[in-house]
């Protein structure tokens, strides 16, 4: 099971994933909709829909302890990562490129222009860039940078690393990237601290945001090596934390790079506390508990619900020295499921798509396999005012009517939810429907076999690279064999199983995604299109709509907030009725698990759980717990 967020600063990718919208707009320049002051002259921050919760001389986040103490370490299995980032092996420290597979939290070594405050839905403030102007025309942002910032090298960050950052992630970047950002025109030196980004005129209102969200590199670096190779030498980087002690495949050590030039800055303070952060790598998730059990890990996000649920039972838990905690989540919770390739041929049909999910027996399986510590996913827009449910509202129709003649008319109909069983595992009546579909799909029953249209017996292969799944799997696949369909579980190293996804070389595979509160760029590449034939993007259904992608274009053209919600209902609708996938399970919560050594603020921010960069070691606590030291 692979879990991608859709990037943020911490994570980079609150491009998330961290996953907006206007049918018709008016002619209102960007800059009027993105400046969270006045619209003419620098701004200290930037949001979608103007809207900023803190001022140009706030000094912390809320959300921090600018009094927080450093040093110490934490250890950890990553549980989110982005672009080509593999959370079991690594090969490559370059994270921004398609080749290779690099370490989580390889991010945490880059600086951006501005990073996001996680309080707030889609807001950012100046980092590297210390104001930003807009053009009224709203093409062109300009980024002043700050003199003091500097590479781990002591060299100075200039304009002209900006701009050649810029242009080279467009280029040679990571699909994830490159392809998000194809609206960026060009970049401008204007002097040594000063850099202008244009934009097309075709850009969208978040996509301003997306790019001072992204790492900035030395040109002299890239200049003599090659951006586009992988490779195990730490590239030179400027961000709070450098590539320490590391084993290939084992682990790998970010230290804290003490002379940082951004660490009193108020979009830092009270943060990236840890003198080392440590990501260990298992290939397998029962190992990597028994490690947390013996303190060799100290954080663990519980992912398991067997796990959480009955072996939380050691001494180390029971003298409270390991706690048992549960955060709030309040981004939207993602689209986990199994995903059908429908660039296969076989998958074409989405009535047999929706067979499929009839096979699926959540209910037995909350019961029995994860003590009903789940709900159901319904939407690619879970735990979020974006998700479709009931009947379309007549600004719903209003959106959805002009598509009428090209969509199914399940689509103007209650939101489609998925089948309900019995809870036996074996529910004879959704298996019967399921028949009735796979017929009207031209699939005969012919002994144990079921034969399509081509005369073949249909097969479908499972394609994972964790061991734990294969238990939830294969009663699906007994249901399936109920049904005539050959299914089998395959199960493949990490590297090669990343290698089969960017290459789109499967059937159905699991995967999670989690979008952020703002839509942006980024669910071009979970939905669309251009998306569907370029190797190593989020699209791994293959989803290729002309309805889905003019959707697209009208969320992110979104004049509100209000009216982002509204037509993202009406595109959670239309992918729904594709039934491009067979959704799985969330809950709107971290269930984590700690050796009882750290501090944390109270309230964690909604849109984000940034553990490795707000907690802090408590020494009193370690001491306890003979973990100082």
């Amino acid at each position: 099971m692979t879990m991608i967020s859709n990037p943020s600063r911490r994570k980079l990718l609150k491009l998330t994933g961290a996953a907006s919208l206007a049918a018709v707009l008016p002619s209102i320049p960007v800059s009027a909709l993105a400046a969270g002051v006045a619209e003419t002259g620098p701004r200290h921050g930037l949001s979608v829909f103007g809207e900023l919760k803190y001022g140009p001389d706030f000094t912390h986040f809320d959300y921090v302890n600018p009094e927080a103490p450093k040093g110490g370490r934490f250890v950890f299995t990553a549980p989110s990562w982005a672009y080509n980032q593999n959370p079991q092996t690594f090969n490559s420290f370059n994270s921004f490129i398609l080749k290779g597979d690099a370490p989580p939290r390889m991010e945490l070594c880059f600086d951006t222009l501005m990073v996001r405050a996680l309080d707030e839905p889609d807001a950012m403030y100046g980092l590297l860039a210390e104001t930003v102007e807009i053009s009224e025309d709203g093409n062109v942002y300009t980024f002043n940078l700050r003199p003091e910032a500097r590479f781990h090298d002591g060299s100075k960050l200039t304009a002209e690393d900006v701009a050649f950052s810029l242009m080279l992630l467009k280029a040679d970047g990571h699909p994830q990237i490159s392809q998000n950002i194809q609206e960026l025109k060009d970049t401008e030196v204007l002097d040594e601290y000063r850099v202008a980004v244009h934009f097309t005129g075709k850009q969208s209102r978040q996509l301003p945001l997306l790019v001072a969200g992204l790492p900035i590199f030395s040109k002299r670096y890239y200049t003599a090596y090659d951006f586009k190779q992988s490779t195990l030498t730490a590239p030179l980087s400027s961000g709070p934390y450098k590539v320490g002690r590391h084993a290939v495949g084992r682990y790998v050590e970010y230290q804290r790079f003490q002379e940082y030039w951004g660490r009193d800055l108020p979009v830092l303070v009270g943060q990236n506390n840890f003198q080392i952060i440590r990501v260990d790598f298992y290939r397998d998730r029962q190992v990597s508990f028994e490690a947390f059990k013996k303190g060799e890990m100290t954080f663990r996000e519980e992912f398991y619900s067997k796990i959480w649920a009955t072996e939380y039972t050691f001494p180390a838990v029971e003298d409270n020295r390991v706690l048992r905690k549960e955060f709030p989540d309040g981004r939207p919770s993602g689209a986990q499921g199994w995903f059908i390739n429908t660039r296969r041929e076989k998958f074409k049909d989405p009535r047999l798509r929706r067979a499929l999910s009839y096979a699926f027996d959540f209910e037995w399986s909350n019961k029995n396999l994860f003590y009903d510590l789940y709900q159901r996913t319904q939407s690619f827009f879970e735990n979020s005012d974006m998700k479709a449910e009931g009947l379309p509202s007549e600004k719903e129709l209003a959106i959805l009517e002009p598509y009428r003649d090209q969509l199914p008319e399940s689509v103007f109909e209650t939101a489609y939810i998925q089948p309900v069983s019995d809870g036996s595992g074996f529910d004879r009546k959704l298996l019967r429907e399921a028949s009735k579909l796979l017929k009207e799909a031209g699939y005969e029953r012919k002994g144990a076999e079921l034969v399509g249209p081509d005369g073949a017996p249909l097969t479908i292969e499972f394609l994972n690279n964790s061991p734990a799944f294969e238990r939830i799997i294969n009663p699906y696949i007994k249901n399936l064999g109920r049904l005539g369909i050959q299914a089998t579980f395959r199960l493949v190293d990490p590297a090669q199983y990343q290698s089969r996804l960017n290459d789109y070389d499967f059937d159905i595979c699991s995967r999670r995604y989690s979008l952020t509160a703002t839509l942006s760029e980024a669910i071009r590449t979970f939905w669309g299109s251009e998306a569907a034939k370029t190797p190593g993007t989020y699209n791994i259904a293959g989803i290729s709509d002309p309805v889905i992608d003019d959707l697209m274009d009208k969320v992110l053209e979104a004049e509100t907030r209000e009216e982002m919600n509204i037509i993202a209902r009406a595109l959670d609708r239309v992918i729904r009725s594709g039934h491009y996938w067979v959704p799985q399970w969330n809950k709107p919560i971290h269930t984590v698990a700690l050796w009882d050594m750290f501090g944390y603020p109270e309230e964690p921010p909604r849109y984000d759980f940034p553990v490795e960069s707000t907690w802090w070691v408590d020494t009193e606590k370690a001491k306890k717990i003979g973990k100082a030291g």
